[in-house]
């Protein structure tokens, strides 16, 4: 499996790109259709992951999912994932567990040195902290790939909560 980021928008939300042989799923399509394109080249997608539905990793998701004939968040077929529900930065937030890679896309719930916003509307400080209880009892060896951001592992991260 390989990974690509883009970031893309005015906030750079990352923009992943996951492919086996000529396969992709996409996660979090946040803007700029043209430059997500020319990353697509002539791959098949055949998913589309979103881990939450703010504006700015969701703003070509409709594009994509019109064009492609998808659902967001189906499962796909020749990736083997799991779905977490990691809420604290809005009560939709999903990571994306894939442990054959020992890699996680989380997203705005954690990031490199921090965690995501609760501020905002649908962030809650409490749900964050069981959320974070959940995440770190996952291999510390696990590469993560947040939505903003250069990536981390998951036992740097967890000297900062725990």
């Amino acid at each position: 499996m390989q990974i690509q980021v883009l970031p893309v928008g005015p906030l750079q939300a990352n923009c992943y790109f996951i492919s086996k042989g000529e396969e992709m799923i996409l996660i979090d399509p946040g803007e700029e259709v043209e430059k997500i394109e020319h990353v697509i080249g002539d791959k098949k997608i055949v998913g589309i992951l979103v881990t939450h539905y703010h504006f700015d990793h969701v703003g070509a998701l409709d594009y994509f999912l019109n064009k492609y004939g998808l659902k967001a968040n189906d499962k796909i077929k020749n990736f083997n994932y799991e779905i977490l529900s990691t809420p604290g930065h809005s009560k939709d937030s999903l990571t994306f567990y894939f442990p054959k890679e020992n890699v996680m896309f989380t997203g705005d719930f954690l990031f490199k040195g921090t965690i995501g916003r609760m501020d905002l509307e649908g962030g809650d400080e409490g749900e964050m902290r069981e959320s974070l209880k959940q995440i770190f009892t996952y291999p510390s060896t696990i590469k993560i790939y947040p939505g903003h951001g250069s990536s981390s592992f998951l036992g740097d991260e967890k000297k900062w909560y725990f």
